[in-house]
């Protein structure tokens, strides 16, 4: 519930401040006055777009801030989880809008996005406009005023229905991209089972093309390498068959100092043994080096056939054997993916199938329980809409049944006609601006026992009626405000006379600039006010006494249950 607005430099209106208590508040006003800038200022608290040019002439920013009484801790929560705060039950909303275009949206004092703002504040107030009515001649919202009437039991089929709907939506979507996919799917498994069959059969090694290389740049020089093999074996153990070389030499050095009469000279001919062991060692080993470049005359083309056969691999799958190898890797972990897709279409038909099962059986009884809720909710309206001076009105909530959609296999079409002998017809084809009003309230007051506490606030429902069906539009509304906080702009006295409280939008004019304010009507002054909203700018006895009538009237109404007939 909205405890206070008040709403600064927004269209004419300068400074403005309304106490809602609980109940019926009506505002009134003359022509131009300023009275929609009350309804907009709500709007911009709902996160409506906002018009620059709503700013009041001269003014650099306009603002609209609203005091919101608030009992539901979930909603508390999720204003805390937008950065604000309810204070002792009270939640502070305010929009600022610039000359410029600039907009900014507060929440229980942090700053806000717009959506946020509108989405929790939109669980308080309704706005009840001429948008509303162009709403309900639409199927959809037709729909949603039905299934609103069902009750809980209907609420929670259908949040399980849109649950599984939303999976089943998803589930097919990711079906028919697999079988959407299944060719391109087919020629990449190809590719890959050619390129790992290919790379099998070569079987590769790691580093294998590095090392090739390098053996093949020793065996092109092998000429040279035995030479130089040879020369260090002759410059060591001699030339053959003739003594000499380093190992000779050392040996023989040894055999110069084997002596027990000089230990410093027995020492070293030990540490000339340990050469000539090494020397020995390092020719012997050049030997075998010498024989193993002799012994492989055909290694050197069988290099050449195997890098050929790594290069037909390089060439295609990666700049190197180990890139080679790792694109191997890779593959197998793609092809393993790939394969398992056909299991996965198996997976997903038969979730698809569960799904399209159970929400048939979900849409069934979507089906009963709004067939049920139809012929209650019709009863209910067509007995408002005769206290509405609609007596012979005809109002059929038609379910037809279509494919699965994302609120069951219903669509709900408000058929409806006026006058005996005709036709239920489509609500937005047969209806008149009027009957559409009434219909709008009827269907509202049916629903207000359930809606807690809400506020509704109605712009224009009085449009196209007056005399005795505006009295009971008052009534109705009189009758709404015992559920819900109702706030109605007007301009009908009859409907003013039930309010609880009335708001007066008051005009003045500098000659230069146009000012509104809005004042409280004293109770005294009530049969006042209303007879000037009757009689125009003068007020006459005759408007004086139906003034008073009226208050009398809704006086008397207030004290006593609305019958609905």
């Amino acid at each position: 519930m909205i405890d206070e607005l008040r709403i600064t430099d927004l269209g004419v209106i300068n400074e403005a401040t309304l106490a809602l208590d609980p109940g019926f508040t009506v505002v009134t006003g003359e022509t131009g006055a300023g009275k929609t800038m009350i309804v907009t200022g709500i709007g911009l608290l709902l996160g409506e777009r906002a018009d620059p040019r709503s700013v009041r002439s001269g003014a650099e920013r306009a603002r609209v801030e609203g005091s919101f009484l608030v009992a539901d801790e979930a909603l508390a929560e999720r204003v805390s989880e937008a950065g604000g705060a309810v204070e002792e039950g009270e939640l502070l909303v305010a929009r600022h809008l610039t000359a410029a275009g600039r907009s900014r949206a507060y929440l229980g004092g942090a700053q806000v996005p717009l959506a946020v703002c509108g989405e929790l504040t939109s669980e308080l107030i309704t706005i009840h406009g001429q948008s509303e009515q162009v709403r309900l001649a639409g199927a959809e919202r037709q729909r949603e005023i039905l299934d609103r009437s069902a009750g809980p039991e209907l609420a929670e089929t259908l949040e399980r229905y849109r649950s599984r709907y939303a999976e089943r939506r998803t589930t097919a979507g990711e079906l028919a991209r697999l079988r959407a996919e299944g060719l391109a799917r087919a020629r990449e498994i190809n590719l890959l089972t050619f390129g790992l069959t290919e790379i099998e059969r070569v079987a590769p090694e790691p580093g294998e093309d590095l090392a090739l290389a390098a053996e093949a740049d020793r065996l092109r020089s092998a000429d040279d390498l035995r030479l130089a093999a040879s020369t260090a074996i002759a410059a060591i153990a001699g030339a053959e068959d003739e003594a000499g070389g380093a190992l000779t030499g050392v040996v023989l050095a040894r055999k110069a100092l084997e002596t027990e009469s000089d230990p410093e000279a027995a020492d070293l001919g030990r540490r000339l043994a340990e050469v000539s062991y090494t020397l020995g060692d390092v020719a012997a080993d050049l030997a075998r080096y010498l024989d193993r470049l002799d012994a492989e005359p055909g290694r050197l083309e069988w290099i050449a056939g195997r890098r050929s056969a790594l290069a037909g691999l390089t060439r295609t799958y990666g700049a190197s054997v180990d890139e080679v190898l790792a694109w191997s890797a890779e593959a197998v972990t793609r092809l393993l993916t790939l394969e398992s897709s056909d299991d996965r279409i198996v997976e997903l038909e038969a979730r698809v199938g569960a799904l399209d099962a159970e929400l048939a059986e979900l849409a069934g009884r979507l089906s009963t329980a709004r067939a049920a809720a139809a012929e209650r909710l019709s009863a209910d309206v067509l007995a408002e809409l005769a206290a509405l001076a609609m007596p012979h009105a005809r109002l059929i909530f038609q379910l037809t049944s279509t494919d699965l959609g994302p609120y069951g296999a219903d669509r709900v079409d408000l058929l409806f006609s006026a006058n005996p002998g005709s036709e239920p017809r489509s609500l937005a084809k047969i209806a008149s601006g009027g009957e559409l009003s009434r219909v709008r309230l009827a269907l509202e007051v049916v629903l207000a026992a359930d809606a807690g506490q809400h506020t509704l606030v109605f712009d224009e429902v009085d449009a196209g009626v007056g005399g005795r069906v505006a009295v009971e539009i008052g009534r109705r509304l009189a009758a709404l405000a015992r559920h819900s906080q109702v706030v109605v702009v007007t301009h009908l006295a009859q409907v003013a006379a039930f309010a609880d409280r009335h708001y007066v939008v008051v005009k003045s004019d500098d000659g230069q600039v146009t000012t509104s304010g809005v004042v409280r009507v004293a109770e005294e002054q009530r049969a006042a006010e209303l007879a000037r909203m009757m009689a125009g700018l003068e007020t006459t006895d005759s408007a004086l006494a139906h003034a008073g009538e009226l208050v009398e009237l809704a006086v008397s109404s207030r004290s006593r249950p609305v019958s609905p007939s």
